[in-house]
């Protein structure tokens, strides 16, 4: 088998891939390696995916079964489950969200005490735990078994932080929210409300089918079409478990993660609060970011894709800004992962204070023609060996010059390539990703 952990957790088709047996040993392993073999607490959140509670109750009874107490935070973002381990004084937690994957799919991601995500080799040793340890070996029992308290007021705990991360309030603001029939329906919406901020919000409910279902952050036409219908300041649009946030503008044209950042960069550094006059962003981050952050003396840090990745530089540059093209963004002040409610209200707050149109902000940056190709594949896992592929790229490389490049890379979470390229034409940068979508297709689909 693969890596049981991917970019951001252990993911998979509900109950094929990612069943209630898998999910009731991860909870297992969170309390033997999160909470010392068992004494402490772990935190335990959900999005509003139908399988989420079959998965949250094993998960549950796995953390219990392994000593240690859970406490069950019911559907709140992402976010929202790393703060309240850091906040609550928990030992970690346990996210249960595909975050924008389709319905079927599901995942499981952990968190530390202090909020942030697991590094590599811990999750490599909680995986060789669940491959060799047996099932059932050394459980506590008697007193030593842990048990599961309801956290009732979670959701409002988490958007009280929200909003403390932000001066002053949003009064006078019309926004815009498509929060994707996910974990953000009472989060975002409340946390906007109550700063003063007049609200237009669609798809608040969930049967737990419809999760990121033509809508959020990965369907922006939806959000585009909302604002368009309303007189507003601008609109944003989560993903699933709300950890990510893209933006449009009072007109409808969309506003993506590298734009918030370069926003956000040049607010900060104008007010001293960029430190070290510096971000961080992923290889997938638009070209124009780089010219447009050079342009205002501010340098930029690439990582690999993934904001644990930019949170792992993040830490280690002293960098408190950094995120991904996709919507995940840290400000490191507030968070310690990416967070969509905390960027949507800072973005929120930058729009106020600089009493100007997010169409007239989001200017600082000119994004460069970007075209993203996902190619399903048999097994990405053969990209890395494939002379062909590697031979397209280098073509590709050498026709576009010093006028763009390419990123071909495989998908941390689903059965995909995918083939990123960036060139001063749309047509160009079109053309060059279908030939090496072909390619890719040939070799490994």
């Amino acid at each position: 088998m693969g890596r049981l952990f991917g970019t951001d957790g252990v993911r998979g088709i509900a109950n094929a891939d990612l069943t209630p047996e898998l999910a009731f040993r991860i909870g297992e392993a969170a309390s033997r390696f999160l909470a010392k073999k068992g004494a402490g607490t772990i935190v335990v959140g959900m999005d509003t995916r139908r399988s989420a509670d079959m998965l949250e109750a094993a998960v549950v009874a796995g953390i219990c079964a392994g000593g240690a107490d859970a406490l069950r935070l019911g559907i709140v973002p992402t976010p929202a489950v790393a703060f309240l381990a850091r906040s609550m004084g928990a030992d970690g937690g346990v996210v249960i969200s595909a975050s924008h994957n389709p319905a079927e799919y599901n995942g499981i991601k952990l968190f530390d005490r202090d909020g942030f995500k697991l590094p590599d080799e811990i999750e490599d040793e909680i995986e060789e735990y669940l491959i060799e340890a047996p099932a059932g070996a050394d459980r506590p029992v008697g007193a030593r078994v842990g048990r599961a308290y309801v956290v009732p007021d979670a959701a409002d705990r988490y958007v009280s932080h929200a909003i403390d991360t932000i001066e002053g309030d949003l009064v006078g603001l019309t926004i815009a929210v498509d929060c994707g029939h996910g974990a953000s329906s009472y989060t975002t919406v409340k946390a906007l409300r109550d700063l003063g901020a007049t609200v237009h919000a669609i798809n608040c409910d969930s049967n737990g089918l419809d999760i990121n279902d033509g809508c959020g952050s990965t369907h922006l036409k939806v959000i585009s079409e909302l604002v368009r219908a309303h007189e507003v300041d601008f609109g944003i649009a989560h993903d699933g478990d709300a950890d990510r946030v893209l933006a449009v503008d009072e007109s409808g044209a969309v506003v993506d993660g590298d734009q918030i950042m370069a926003i956000a960069a040049v607010h900060m550094k104008q007010r001293g609060r960029l430190a070290g006059d510096m971000i961080v962003a992923t290889v997938m981050s638009n070209l124009g970011l780089d010219v447009a952050m050079r342009e205002h003396g501010i340098t930029v840090l690439k990582t690999k894709v993934g904001d644990r990745y930019v949170l792992d530089q993040m830490r280690a540059s002293g960098a408190v800004l950094g995120g991904e093209q996709s919507g995940h963004i840290i400000f490191m002040e507030h968070t310690t992962t990416g967070d969509g409610l905390v960027t949507a209200l800072q973005l929120a707050s930058i729009v106020r204070s600089a009493d100007a149109p997010l169409s007239e902000l989001r200017s600082v940056m000119r994004r460069y023609p970007q075209v993203l190709l996902n190619v399903p594949v048999s097994d990405k896992a053969l990209l890395a060996s494939s002379t062909a592929v590697h031979d397209a790229i280098a073509e590709a490389e050498r026709q576009l010059g010093d006028h763009g490049r390419v990123l071909v890379r495989p998908s941390g979470t689903e059965p995909l390539v995918r083939v990123m390229v960036e060139a001063a034409e749309e047509a160009v940068a079109s053309e060059v990703a279908s030939q090496i979508a072909a390619v890719v297709r040939a070799e490994l689909g």
